[in-house]
């Protein structure tokens, strides 16, 4: 299943608090089989649709500067990667530069005005693959340009610049192109991608781990 000029439908909506305006973009329909909740680390549970729907919002992103994209997925079906009494997330992903404060996302949740139902397109090429050399930067001592994370009002925010979506965001891709045909050979096999997410070798070091669920697939 390949991504280039797939559509995504989101509602796109409007929020304003005192002299800041935020614009909030999600999907139309919530994804039915998709599940976060953070026990031992942060897990990921999806299907089909919620691989996909998790590419392209992604790949947006890391394209608007300008936006908070979010999955409202607290309310999908929770039969799958979730274990009883684990703590479920939504989650949000956004551009540094908006310099949003997690704080503020329970009233910019509350207070999304009238959104209206707009299409987005994957380009071709989007999410490009992203192969470390010898001396990769990611590595050294001064390299800022991660994503960073947060949790707050029952949601996961990834935040990061355009650069450092892209290096992490084609394993999504991948995973939305290449997983449906590895499971239908091996139903009962294990697709995953790992996201990295903090400074590597601190106490922000996390990894968001997304596992395609065999039992909606």
């Amino acid at each position: 299943m390949r991504l280039d000029d797939r559509e995504w439908k989101v509602r796109v909506g409007s929020v304003r608090l005192g002299a800041a305006a935020y614009r909030v973009i999600r999907p139309e329909r919530p994804p039915a089989h998709g599940v976060l909740h953070h026990d031992f680390g942060m897990q990921f549970s999806v299907d089909k649709q919620a691989t996909v729907d998790l590419a392209i919002a992604w790949w947006l992103a890391a394209r608007s500067r300008r936006s908070i994209v979010w999955l409202p997925l607290r309310t999908g079906d929770a039969d799958c990667g979730s274990a009883p009494g684990s703590r479920r997330l939504d989650l949000v992903l956004l551009h540094h530069s908006l310099a949003f404060r997690v704080s503020e996302w329970k009233r910019v949740r509350a207070r999304i005005a009238e959104s209206h139902v707009q299409k987005v397109t994957f380009p071709a090429g989007g999410l490009p693959p992203y192969r470390s050399g010898p001396h990769d930067v990611r590595w050294h001592h001064g390299f800022r340009d991660h994503l960073d994370w947060r949790v707050a009002a029952d949601t996961l925010f990834i935040v990061g610049s355009r650069p450092a979506f892209e290096r992490e965001g084609w394993k999504l891709r991948e995973l939305a192109e290449e997983a449906p045909a590895r499971l239908a050979e091996a139903p009962d096999g294990h697709c995953c991608a790992e996201i990295a997410m903090g400074r590597y070798r601190s106490r922000t070091y996390a990894e968001l781990h997304v596992e395609c669920c065999n039992r909606h697939w």
